[in-house]
């Protein structure tokens, strides 16, 4: 999930060792008085991959109670990144062993928003601007995390619960999944692939004609990863004009029909008509009121929702965007002019379509992904919630 275009920062899990896990002062870590959610919960991380290499696991986010910016350490302490430099200077190790193959391992995750990321092989390498940490960028093949083998989830755990996620917003990679025990000690779980998913995926997107572009390997020729279909655009291994075909039969379909869009589920009576004129998009309210507009859209405004398919924080454009995002990526504008869509038997049919988040929706064993920062429309994000969360986990699965 791509946090910059995402609804919500949400969730990741990691574990550990048996025992009770003590604070830096010897305490152990307990709720404070009142809280509705302890103050750091355990983070099962597990170790199924198959893989002999060593794994390496880090908490990163921000604390929520003061919103400073840092990483946790094992036992759930936060620390506070130090200012960084222009060039970007080294950031702290933060890094937690991790499990054996075969292995678990538990750590304390505190209040934060933020993501858990893990790597086989190699510790990640995190520098710090003056504006704070700089993340994994593997689109730019000078980044020093290029040839490593890692992933990461996304989380918020806070006094209302943890939400937790795995996410392919922006790259499919080392596959994994995630959990929640609750209060009765059964585990809500996103995230595991079929049987045999992590290598169909490969063999999906290699057999459709320029997206195999997206698929990056090692040295050794190992495969590492497959871009986000946005980063491909963006550095060109994907055509800039993946999706034009599709937006020319949508702009065509719509200059004499109308689209309309229910964006809320709980509020049915909330509708906007949308309609070209003078090529842009016009949504008009119930009223008859022009309340937004859109340009046509071109590849990279939908793969990343963002651009000329921005959704700002609001009650009407956000909403409508979302939904013509998730449209327009799931190949349904055409199929249905009443959106969103809600049968997932229908998306990614089109010849035209997000062909990266098909192939990851059909290799997921619950079919829920993150394939893009709106795949929540309609519910079908891999997402897990509870309100009183007992633990966090975080599977680490094969590579096959």
């Amino acid at each position: 999930m791509r946090i910059k275009h995402h609804l919500q920062v949400i969730v990741a899990a990691v574990a550990t060792v048996a025992g009770v896990l003590i604070s830096s002062v010897g305490r152990p870590v307990e709720a404070a008085p009142g809280e509705a959610v302890p103050a750091t919960i355990p983070l099962k991380v597990t170790n199924n991959s198959g893989r002999a290499d060593p794994v390496y696991v880090y908490n990163l986010g921000t604390n929520l109670a003061t919103g400073q910016q840092g990483w946790a350490d094992a036992a759930g302490n936060f620390h506070a990144w130090p200012a960084g430099g222009n060039p970007p200077t080294p950031a702290p190790d933060a890094s937690i062993p991790g499990p054996a193959n075969g292995q678990s391992v538990t750590l304390r995750m505190p209040k934060f928003s933020g993501r858990v990321y893990f790597s086989y092989g190699q510790k990640l390498v995190f520098k710090l601007t003056t504006g704070g940490l700089v993340q994994p960028a593997v689109q730019n093949p000078s980044d020093p995390n290029r040839n490593i083998l890692f992933n990461w989830s996304e989380y918020t755990l806070n006094d209302s619960g943890l939400w937790i996620n795995s996410t392919q917003v922006d790259m499919f990679s080392a596959p994994y999944a995630v959990g929640v025990q609750l209060p009765d000690g059964t585990t809500r779980t996103t995230g595991h692939l079929k049987p045999g998913g992590y290598n169909g995926f490969y063999t999906a997107l290699r057999g459709q004609p320029d997206w195999a572009g997206l698929i990056q390997t090692a040295p050794d020729g190992s495969v590492l990863r497959a871009l986000a279909p946005l980063y491909g655009v963006e550095t060109g291994a994907l055509p800039a004009s993946a999706m034009d075909d599709y937006v020319n039969r949508v702009w065509s379909k719509y200059s004499s029909q109308t689209l309309t869009v229910t964006p809320f589920a709980d509020q049915p009576n909330t509708r906007y008509f949308g309609r070209i004129a003078g090529n842009v998009m016009n949504f008009t309210d119930s009223s008859g009121a022009t309340v937004t507009s859109f340009q046509k859209p071109d590849s990279a405004s939908i793969f990343g929702c963002f651009k000329l398919l921005d959704a700002p924080n609001d009650l009407v454009r956000g909403p409508i965007s979302r939904t013509l995002c998730a449209g327009y990526n799931r190949s349904t504008l055409l199929a249905n002019p009443n959106q969103p869509d809600p049968n997932s038997a229908g998306f990614y049919l089109d010849s035209v379509t997000n062909h990266y988040a098909r192939a990851v929706h059909a290799q997921m064993a619950d079919g829920k992904a993150y394939a893009f920062a709106f795949d929540d429309v309609g519910n079908h994000e891999s997402l897990v919630h509870d309100s009183n969360p007992q633990q966090a986990n975080l599977s680490l699965d094969p590579l096959s």
